[in-house]
């Protein structure tokens, strides 16, 4: 069954990742800009970055024939310094109209302070100028309820934003209520100790079903799995569920919302 990942981080993967997937039928997948396990120290980081996401690794998909696609932004973690935020924020555009730039993620908050809001909101600003999807990280563990509540109040108060051009990513049992019933595409990240396991993401597919839901690795450096995209599809099978279910998650939901942004292709 071919697949789509929809949140990963492959500049902290080995080329072998790439080979894996591909053989395990990935052929599509998106790279949020994430934090790089350090405070970057100038905005001219953000733009080597940048270019690396959108140069380099599309080159390292494609030789196993995986389409790669990412998104830009300053990642929740380093926006509290606002002054970094509004240099990023100011380089940005040149990069949009790259061939593999869906939008503008993995955006929200960490901690969930008011410097945090202020960069959330300067980057839906930038996504809403530039008519750009936007991809969006939730807060971990014990901040996960009140930063999604705040997040989706923030993109409910904007009357610019269009509920099914925004993916929340890292839903949860608590949280994801109130994702759906404000129209949001849902995320659930399959990651080890600190996001959701395979069963659980299965019971939250049998307990609000598919419709504008996606699942994802969010693979990393830390302890991560590539191949738990189809790591749920086996998870899925076990517990009875056909084909046609198991690939509108994995393949045609993704597809469906990345297809907004008229660049995004599968190869083939």
């Amino acid at each position: 069954m071919n697949w789509i990942d929809p949140h990963v981080h492959m500049v902290s993967r080995t080329t072998t990742d790439y080979e894996q997937m591909a053989m395990a039928g990935c052929v599509a997948l998106s790279e949020p800009a994430f934090w790089a396990g350090y405070d970057r120290s100038s905005a001219a980081v953000f733009h080597d970055y940048f270019n690396h996401i959108t140069t380099f690794e599309p080159q390292r998909a494609a030789d196993y024939g995986i389409a790669h696609y990412c998104w830009l932004c300053l990642n929740p973690k380093e926006g509290e310094d606002m002054g970094l935020t509004r240099e990023v924020l100011a380089f940005i555009p040149e990069f949009l109209e790259r061939p593999t730039v869906l939008g503008i993620g993995e955006i929200g908050l960490n901690r969930v302070t008011k410097r945090e809001m202020e960069s959330f909101v300067a980057h839906v600003d930038l996504a809403m100028e530039h008519e750009q999807l936007i991809l969006i990280h939730t807060p971990h563990l014990e901040d996960k309820y009140k930063g999604t509540l705040q997040i989706v109040e923030a993109l409910k108060r904007d009357s610019r934003v269009t509920p099914d051009r925004v993916l929340i990513d890292h839903a949860e049992e608590h949280t994801i209520d109130m994702i759906r019933e404000a129209g949001f595409w849902t995320g659930l990240t399959l990651y080890p100790n600190t996001k959701m396991a395979m069963d659980r993401a299965v019971d939250i597919v049998e307990i609000y079903g598919s419709e504008r839901l996606c699942v994802n690795s969010a693979c990393d450096w830390g302890p991560s799995v590539p191949l738990a995209v189809p790591a749920f599809a086996m998870a899925m099978r076990r517990r009875g569920h056909g084909a046609e279910l198991i690939e509108q998650i994995v393949h045609a939901n993704p597809a469906a919302f990345f297809g907004q942004c008229p660049k995004f292709v599968i190869p083939g």
